[in-house]
């Protein structure tokens, strides 16, 4: 592996402790390297290339082994997933040749990979339900809580993140540019619920209102954010996924484009007012 400032050689762990090397700035790509026998898991839509030796297999669940109990083992993992909004499959990418083999895996969308070993964060790390993209296997992905108010807010499902455990490596996505805070005990930190990437257990979290703030008018945005206690680690991130798809389908407008309020510092009110609605 070559001098990246995110690269990693291995060490003792319980899950397999791969080598990888993060790629790219803007639009980095992730490059994981296996032993023989060694394994990563994935959404299979992650995948940008890999070497022959590494079979491609499908399984039912997170692909953590059957720590839970066999089949109801497994189905409990599916289910998690499934909450979480992911498929109830994963794909489990496994070196089955001789020698040193690679395989790559690219986020979505702008913005960085961070590589976190769960060992250095206790054991879990708590994350967007999106933002989960390949982990050594022996990573559980589970569900961290479902709140159940705000289901208007948050798409009619409550407030739902990924739980990451184990003591491997876990690689998340975060949209533009990535921002760690550590938080000391009592510290308070007020973040927007989308640009929250990641935080660690012992942040106390919850959702309040930006109290007085009225702006459902202007884009909705402030009227609720996550309210992060100390002591912990907090990772923000600057442009969340769900605000870029936003602001690209605000100004393509409902007309594909056609938009004549283009321009307007009133936004969809400048369009009512024109008539354009």
């Amino acid at each position: 592996m070559s001098n990246s400032p995110w690269a990693h050689h291995r060490s003792a762990s319980i899950a397999d402790d791969i080598d990888f090397e993060i790629k790219g700035q803007e639009l980095q790509f992730l490059e994981i390297e296996l032993d023989p026998g060694e394994s990563a898991v994935a959404e299979a839509g992650a995948l940008v290339w890999k070497d022959a030796t590494i079979d491609m297999t499908t399984v039912f669940g997170d692909g953590s082994g059957d720590s839970g109990g066999g089949f109801m083992g497994k189905l409990l993992g599916a289910g998690k997933r499934l909450v979480t909004g992911e498929s109830l499959f994963t794909t489990v990418f496994t070196h089955n040749g001789q020698g040193k083999a690679r395989v790559a895996f690219a986020s979505p969308t702008p913005g960085a990979i961070l590589p976190i070993k769960l060992s250095d964060m206790g054991g879990t790390l708590i994350c967007q339900k999106d933002s989960f993209l390949a982990a050594a296997r022996g990573v559980s992905i589970g569900v961290a809580f479902q709140r159940k108010v705000l289901t208007g807010l948050f798409g009619g499902e409550g407030f739902i993140m990924q739980k990451l455990e184990g003591d491997g490596w876990v690689f998340v996505q975060m949209g533009g540019t990535v921002v760690e805070r550590e938080l000391r005990a009592g510290e308070e930190l007020h973040v927007d619920t989308g640009c929250l990437a990641a935080y660690t257990p012992s942040v106390d979290f919850d959702l309040v209102t930006a109290g007085g703030v009225r702006s459902v008018l202007f884009g909705g945005e402030g009227l609720f954010f996550a309210r992060l206690r100390g002591p912990g680690k907090v990772w923000i991130q600057s442009l969340p996924f769900s605000r870029l798809a936003g602001r690209m389908l605000a100004a393509a407008g409902s007309r594909g484009g056609q938009n004549r309020g283009e321009g307007s510092i009133l936004g969809e009110l400048g369009d009512f007012i024109g008539g354009n609605h």
